[in-house]
């Protein structure tokens, strides 16, 4: 029923809860689980400045780290893992992610929101995710 699972990932705890079922599901459809990090490129250019290069080099260093984290956990539990990092809105990269890898479901939490997001409340990641998506979202608190 489920070959390949998305889990996105921005690092924070709230993955690490919504992971614990992407392994859960994952093992037993034995599927692949996807990690996808988005370089948020409106922080990027909100800080296009002397600090640009620095800024998007720490998000893409956040992103390595982030998707090297829930590959590990999937590879532990003996599951197949694969990681992408891309630049663009996060949610846009979603579910084109998920369109264009042929993706069963997206785990996610709700709860993962980017420092803009919280100042300008831009709104969830995680609804518009579940909104736009062609694919069921499970949406873990």
């Amino acid at each position: 029923m489920y070959d390949e699972i998305l889990v996105p990932t921005d690092g924070s705890e709230a993955v690490d809860r919504a992971l614990d079922h992407a392994v859960r599901l994952a093992s037993d459809h034995d599927a692949t689980v996807h990690a996808l990090y988005v370089v948020d490129q409106r922080i990027a250019t909100a800080n296009s400045g002397d600090l640009h290069d620095e800024i998007v080099e720490d998000l893409q260093t956040q992103g390595e780290e982030a998707v090297a984290a829930v590959a590990e956990r999937a590879e532990e539990a003996g599951l197949d893992a694969e990681t992408s990092i891309v630049r663009g809105t996060p949610d846009t990269e979603i579910v084109s992610y998920a369109d264009e890898r042929g993706i069963d479901v997206i785990v996610m939490s709700p709860e993962g929101k980017s420092p803009r997001e919280r100042i300008q409340s831009l709104g969830s990641v995680s609804d518009r995710v579940a909104d736009d998506a062609s694919v069921p979202v499970f949406l873990i608190k």
